[in-house]
């Protein structure tokens, strides 16, 4: 999945580099696993914007992925590589021996004609789903669940993986892309591999108007607002903040915890992610 880059015929162009993708292998989805989708631009049921610089973007299908990879037992092939809106990550079509079709999230490396399964019997290799008491120490994994029977919440985006390190009582340790050591229920379900599309992460968009496409709307720098506008506006010329970095409404901008203490999950955070090395 190599990065594309182009002539600098204008100024967008100049640095913008696009996916080839040389990897998908159909430009049509499966219809029946299309939803359609309300588009929310950052907005609350009320109407009013509780998410800023969200808004406009091109039209998208919600295109239904199976993370839960609950047919256990059933071989699948893979049938098509597709591209999805909704997520940095390719998506891959399953054709089930028993006939069904699924979407599941293609980890690199996968091919069409590539067959997968999952459930307790399942091998470890890649695109096959086992529960996490059944995978060896060591392995690289992704779509993990954090409940059981929930589906696949973490490690999910384009070229995410992590490791399994560790199985002690009833839990698994699992280091996350993060940093964060976390413990995982042993019988939660992931999938072996690592997350296609690797070179997301390496991709320029060159102008605003991708990000335009994408739905992202302009975002004005504090600095240059006016100080009832902004903690960080005012000042004759350019001028420095003044103060330690503040959001609009004057709250830390940086280093700021919003993760409440009691949380009952924080119990299963062995090493956190902002502890440094």
């Amino acid at each position: 999945m190599p990065l594309r880059s182009y002539k600098a015929t204008s100024a967008g162009r100049r640095f913008m580099t696009r996916s080839t993708f040389e990897e998908i292998t159909t430009k049509e989805p499966y219809k029946p696993l299309l939803e359609s989708q309300k588009r929310g631009s950052g907005r609350n049921n009320q109407g009013r914007i509780s998410v800023r610089h969200r808004g406009g973007g091109e039209k998208q299908h919600y295109r239904i992925i199976d993370f839960k990879r609950d047919k256990f037992g059933v071989p699948a092939k893979l049938a098509t590589i597709e591209y999805d809106p909704n997520r940095t990550a390719r998506i891959g079509l399953l054709f089930y021996a028993d006939g069904e079709k699924r979407y599941m999230l293609l980890p690199n490396g996968l091919k069409v004609g590539d067959v997968v399964t999952s459930g307790l019997e399942a091998e470890a290799r890649t695109g096959n789903a086992l529960p996490l008491a059944n995978i060896p120490l060591g392995t690289t994994i992704h779509n993990i669940e954090l409940v059981p029977g929930k589906g696949g919440q973490i490690v999910r985006s384009a070229g995410a993986s992590a490791q399994l390190l560790a199985k002690e009582g009833d839990f698994a340790s699992v280091r996350l892309p993060s940093g964060e050591v976390r413990r995982v229920p042993l019988l939660c379900m992931a999938t072996i591999g690592q997350v296609s599309n690797l070179d997301h992460e390496n991709q320029s968009l060159g102008k605003a108007g991708r990000a335009r496409h994408m739905g992202q709307r302009p975002e004005v720098r504090g600095v240059v607002m006016n100080p009832r506008d902004h903690p960080h506006g005012g000042g004759e010329g350019k001028s420095p903040t003044g103060m330690p970095p503040k959001t609009p409404w004057g709250k830390p901008a940086m280093g700021y915890r919003t993760r409440l203490g009691k949380k009952s999950s924080s119990r299963l955070i062995v090493r956190s992610r902002h502890r440094k090395a």
